[in-house]
C-alpha cells in the first residue's frame, strides 16, 4: 500500500470515527450488482507460449451489502461489501481455441467518503463519492497450470448514483462505480506463465436502503 493509499485509509477512518460521535442517520443497503470488466493484459508470456497469446475476463452478477453512516445531512461514510463474484477468463489471440482457461473469486471491500446533494426529506437525492478499494483473489482455478497466484490490488474508487426516498425509513438506490483493480498473475506448471491484468471494472447496482 502506497503513502497515498495509506493517507486515504486514515482519512476514511477519521470520517467513520466522526460519524460514530455525531451521526444523524444510519443506512443499511442490500441489492444486486453487475460487475462489468473491461480488462486489458500485458499479454501472456512464458517458454513455449506462442506470440499473440492473451486472455480476457468476463462479467459477473453478485449480491451487494452496504452500510453508510451520515456525519451530517449531506456527508456520509460508506462501506461496501458483496458476495465474492466468480470472474472467468477466456483465452484470446493465438490461443483462443483453448476457451475458458481460468476462474477466480474477488473479495473486494471498498470504503467511500460520500456527498449527498439536496436536503434531507427530498424525494430524489443524487450522490457521489471518492474511495479506496482493496481486492484479493481467492478460489483460483485454471486449466493451464496446477498453481496460479494473483497479487492483491489496492486502488482508487469513484461512485455516483441517485436515491429515491419512499418514506422516512425506506429508499431505493441506483449507482455506478468505477474501480482501479490490477493484478499480476503467475501460473506455474510445466512452464511459468505470466501476465498483468488491468480489470478496470465498472459496477452497476440496484439496492434498497433502510434508515435508522
Amino acid at each position: 500500500m502506497t503513502f497515498k493509499h495509506t493517507s486515504l485509509a486514515v482519512g476514511f477512518a477519521a470520517v467513520f470515527a466522526a460519524g460514530a460521535a455525531s451521526a444523524q442517520d444510519n443506512l443499511v443497503k442490500f441489492g444486486v450488482a453487475q460487475y462489468t470488466t473491461n480488462s486489458r493484459t500485458s499479454g501472456i508470456t512464458g517458454i513455449g507460449v506462442p506470440p499473440g497469446a492473451d486472455a480476457e475476463t468476463g462479467d459477473a452478477t453478485t449480491v451487494l451489502f452496504e452500510y453508510e453512516r451520515m456525519v451530517t445531512p449531506n456527508i456520509g461514510a460508506l462501506l461496501v461489501l458483496g458476495v465474492p463474484p466468480k470472474i472467468k477468463a477466456n483465452a484470446t489471440g493465438s490461443v483462443a481455441f483453448l476457451g475458458e482457461v481460468m476462474s477466480a473469486r474477488n473479495v473486494s471491500p471498498t470504503a467511500f467518503a460520500m456527498y449527498h446533494f439536496g436536503a434531507k426529506g427530498d424525494t430524489w437525492r443524487p450522490y457521489a463519492g471518492l474511495g479506496i478499494n482493496y481486492t484479493r483473489f481467492t478460489d483460483i482455478q485454471s486449466t493451464l497450470a496446477p498453481k496460479v497466484e494473483m497479487s492483491d490490488s489496492v486502488g482508487w474508487a469513484v461512485t455516483g448514483g441517485v436515491e429515491y426516498v419512499l418514506n422516512e425509513r425506506w429508499s431505493l438506490n441506483a449507482s455506478a462505480t468505477a474501480l482501479r483493480v490490477k493484478s499480476k498473475l503467475v501460473a506455474t506448471g510445466t512452464t511459468v506463465l505470466q501476465t498483468t491484468i488491468d480489470f478496470r471494472p465498472v459496477v452497476y447496482s440496484l439496492t434498497a436502503a433502510y434508515r435508522f
